[in-house]
C-alpha cells in the first residue's frame, strides 16, 4: 500500500474517528484504526469501532497502490496533528510472511516515522444494514434536535433507556426526547424530507455518547445540503451521510411514556428575557451550597418582579430581581440550579415562557417563537 494525502485531511478525519476508539479496548485491535486505501477511486477511509459506536469517514488522496492495515489511533493522532501542514507518503512495505510484523512509514516534508501496524483482516467489521431501506432526515433538522435534547439525558448506567434520545421519525417532522427522571426535554423539527408513502413512523433510542459524535459530524460538515439515510434493523442503527457513516447499537426496553408528563393546563405564566435570566443564575449559582445546587424563584405579580435567592449555610447569601410579565397568583418555587441553567442554555429564542401551577408540581419552560421545544423542569421542596 502507498499513498500521498494531505496532512490537513489526514488529521482532520483521524480526529473524527478517534472518538470511537474505547480508551481500555477488550481487545488490542479496537486501539486501532482501520485504514482503506482504494487506487480506483484514489479514497482513503479511516474507521474506528468499540463494538457499540463505529465510525467511518474518508477523503481523497493520490493512492499508488491500495490496500488496508490497523494502525494504532492515538500513536497516529498523535503524530499527524503535530506534522507541518503539506502532503504526507504512507507506505506499506513490509512483508508479514518474514516474521518481522507490519511497519507503515510516514513521510512528511520534514523527516519520516515508522509505526507498528496490526493485520487489517483482525479489525472487526462494521454492521451493515442492507435488509431496511434508508429514511432520509435533513442535517439541520438532525442538528436542531440534538442540541435541544441531548443536554437531559442520564448518565445512569443502571436505567439504560434514560442514557439515550428517543427519536421519532413521524411522516414531515422528527420529535427528539430526553430525560434523566428529574427534567424532560422535548424537540420537534420539520424534516424536509417526508417519509415515501410506504414507509411507516419510526420510533428509536439511541445512546447520547453516539448521538453527540453525530452531532459533532454534522456541524463540521455544516455547508452540506445533503440528506443523511438512517437505517435501522434489530438492535443497530446506521445514519450516513456524504464520505461519512456512523453505526450505533440501539438501547432495548420501553421507553417512558413522556407526553403524558406534560401539564395541558397552567395556573401561572411567566414571560422572561431568557439571557438575562440565564446571567443571573450563573451568578447566583456561584453561592449556591454546594451540597443542594438549589436556587428559589420568588413571583411576584403585584410588582411584575422575578427575584432569585440563594441561601448558602455558613457561606453568604444572595439575591437579584429582574421585571417580567406574570399573570396568575405570587409563588415561591425552588430549583435544582443546574437543571435551570442547562434548560435555558438549550431555549433557542430572546424570550421565553415559564408555565407552572404549585409549588411540587412540574414547569414548563419554551421558547417565545423559533424552535418547537418543550423543557420541563421537576421543582424541588423548600425546607424552611
Amino acid at each position: 500500500m502507498k499513498l500521498v494525502c494531505a496532512q490537513s485531511d489526514l488529521s482532520t478525519n483521524l480526529s473524527l474517528v478517534n472518538r470511537a476508539v474505547p480508551s481500555r479496548p477488550t481487545h488490542p485491535v479496537l486501539a486501532n484504526v482501520l485504514l482503506q486505501a482504494d487506487a480506483e477511486t484514489n479514497q482513503v477511509s479511516l474507521t474506528a469501532f468499540d463494538l457499540s459506536l463505529g465510525i467511518r469517514t474518508s477523503f481523497n488522496a493520490d493512492v499508488w497502490q491500495g490496500g488496508a492495515i490497523a494502525l494504532p489511533a492515538k500513536l497516529l493522532v498523535d503524530i499527524t496533528s503535530r506534522l507541518p501542514e503539506g502532503e504526507i507518503t504512507l507506505d506499506d512495505e513490509s512483508n508479514p510472511a518474514t516474521g518481522e510484523g507490519i511497519n507503515v512509514t510516514l513521510t512528511p516534508k520534514t523527516g519520516q516515522y515508522q509505526i507498528r501496524a496490526m493485520e487489517a483482516g483482525e479489525f472487526p467489521e462494521l454492521p451493515l444494514i442492507e435488509s431496511t431501506e434508508a429514511i432520509h432526515l435533513t442535517a439541520t433538522a438532525l442538528i436542531e434536535g440534538l442540541r435541544g435534547s441531548l443536554f437531559a439525558t442520564s448518565a445512569d448506567e443502571t436505567k439504560q433507556v434514560l442514557t439515550g434520545v428517543h427519536l421519532t421519525v413521524k411522516p414531515d417532522s422528527l420529535e427528539f426526547a430526553a430525560t434523566d427522571g428529574h427534567r424532560l426535554a422535548v424537540v420537534e423539527t420539520a424534516n424536509e424530507r417526508p417519509l415515501e408513502d410506504n414507509q411507516e413512523q419510526l420510533e428509536v433510542t439511541v445512546p447520547a455518547r453516539a448521538l453527540r459524535e453525530l452531532e459533532r459530524m454534522l456541524v463540521h460538515n455544516a455547508s452540506s445540503d445533503e440528506p443523511v439515510a438512517l437505517y435501522l434493523d434489530q438492535g443497530q442503527v446506521v445514519f450516513a451521510w456524504q464520505n461519512q457513516r456512523l453505526t450505533s447499537r440501539t438501547l432495548e426496553g420501553q421507553y417512558p411514556a413522556y407526553r403524558q408528563l406534560i401539564p395541558r393546563q397552567f395556573e401561572r405564566q411567566v414571560t422572561i428575557e431568557r439571557k438575562q435570566f440565564l446571567s443571573t443564575l450563573e451568578r447566583i449559582a456561584v453561592l449556591a451550597d454546594q451540597k443542594n445546587n438549589i436556587v428559589k424563584l420568588t413571583i411576584d405579580s403585584n410588582a411584575q418582579e422575578l427575584t432569585l435567592s440563594c441561601e448558602a449555610q455558613e457561606m453568604g447569601s444572595g439575591r437579584e430581581s429582574m421585571s417580567a410579565e406574570i399573570s396568575g397568583e405570587d409563588i415561591e418555587i425552588a430549583f435544582n440550579v443546574k437543571y435551570l441553567m442547562e434548560g435555558l442554555k438549550a431555549l433557542p429564542s430572546t424570550e421565553i415562557q415559564m408555565h407552572l401551577n404549585q409549588t411540587l408540581t412540574p414547569v414548563i419552560f419554551t421558547p417565545l417563537g423559533g424552535l418547537k421545544m418543550t423543557y420541563l423542569a421537576m421543582p424541588v421542596q423548600l425546607r424552611s
